[in-house]
């Protein structure tokens, strides 16, 4: 992520995997009073601390689109409409797999 990129984006909260753990960006973030949820890398010498709930919510989200792109018409948009692209997605997000364990 890079800093322009972030000029003019409200937000509330940075959730990102390990790999955007860079100082810059969370730097940026800290200065913009953006709430960063990222976990440390392993090669961190200091271990930061992060809301662990809500990063398990941005693993859930980030199953719901690897799961939808599994098929075919939504991972390669065969609709070219955006309204049959939508019909699409609700209708396989019907299908979705649901489970009670964390």
């Amino acid at each position: 992520m890079h800093p322009p990129l972030m000029a003019g984006v409200s937000v509330k909260v940075l959730l990102a995997d390990r790999g955007y753990d860079v100082n810059q960006v969370i730097d940026t973030a800290c200065a913009g009073g953006i709430k960063v949820v990222i976990p440390s890398k392993r090669s961190r010498k200091v271990v930061r601390t992060y809301d662990t709930e809500l990063y398990k919510k941005r693993h859930l989200i980030k199953n719901v689109f690897r799961w939808l792109k599994q098929y075919r018409g939504i991972a390669t948009r065969y609709a070219k409409r955006s309204d049959l692209f939508l019909a699409a997605l609700y209708l396989r997000s019907i299908f979705l797999p649901f489970d009670d364990t964390p």
